[in-house]
């Protein structure tokens, strides 16, 4: 692999690391990655959900893993920061999903402990550790420090009985950070006292999903957490925007939604021309 992948790979692993939380916009597309950029973001994740809209998919591993790394390649091509990707469960062949992400240009990559169909619970301990061994062993084969983000989604999926949850989510995490994933992602969590209590229960750097009612990201860094990502939130407000000029186009035959809070087309030109 490039020099260019291992340098973005040590850059994106040093953000994790820094004086300031790394706040991480997900893109679904190379616009949105591109005005992610512009804006000043010193990296960009993706959304394996937002990616599934673009196609007309629901999330959930219901797009080919061919798919997700197209797109996650023209995310990495529109800019110039590193990119994290979101492969989901690393659709049944973890060493090729690894190989697709570095080829794409992401340096970083999700690796989600649900089961690919969502119905039968979260994916044995013992196993998945193994399928995080595997992301450091094929990245390291590469010759690349992919950064990994090992995901559980306890609290996402409401497993078990709630008073158990944090200690089953932070069992998890600490296998996953032994196994070698470099930060741990536990999506769904609100409250600060399960919050602080995951980072004081791991070494290593905590991912927390922004959403209603989390913590601002200044509180997130005082909490010890060292990285928040949008997840499938910005791409559902795009679409929400779209749905509003249909209703209105519909209702009133009027135009105000896009017109007066969109870009202008010179603008949004601009973006793709530099």
């Amino acid at each position: 692999m490039s020099s260019d992948l291992q340098a973005k790979a040590k850059i994106l692993l040093n953000l994790h690391h820094g004086e300031k939380i790394l706040v991480l916009p997900n893109a679904w597309d190379a616009g949105s990655a591109r005005i992610f950029e512009k804006a000043g973001f010193p990296a960009i994740a993706t959304t394996s959900a937002g990616v599934a809209f673009t196609y007309g998919k629901p999330d959930g591993q219901r797009i080919q893993a061919a798919e997700m790394l197209a797109v996650v390649q023209r995310i990495a091509e529109a800019v110039k920061v590193p990119v994290t990707a979101d492969v989901e469960a690393g659709y049944g062949d973890i060493a090729g999903t690894v190989r697709g992400v570095l080829e794409a240009g992401a340096v970083g990559m999700n690796l989600e402990d649900m089961e690919s169909d969502g119905a039968t619970g979260l994916i044995p301990l013992a196993e998945q550790v193994q399928r995080v061994k595997a992301v450091r062993a094929a990245a390291d084969a590469a010759g690349v420090h992919i950064v990994l983000n090992a995901r559980t989604d306890v609290f996402l999926a409401g497993i078990g009985d709630p008073a158990s949850r944090l200690a089953l989510a932070i069992e998890r995490i600490r296998a996953y950070a032994e196994a070698g994933a470099d930060s741990l992602f536990v999506p769904a969590v609100k409250d600060e006292t399960v919050i602080r209590a995951l980072v004081q229960s791991v070494a290593k750097p905590i991912n927390i999903l922004a959403n209603a009612g989390v913590p601002a990201t200044g509180r997130l860094q005082e909490l010890g957490v060292r990285r928040v990502s949008t997840g499938s939130g910005p791409s559902r407000a795009a679409l929400s925007v779209a749905q509003a000029v249909a209703a209105e186009l519909l209702a009133t035959g009027a135009y105000s939604v896009f017109t007066e809070c969109s870009l202008s087309y010179p603008a949004a030109n601009k973006l793709f021309a530099e």
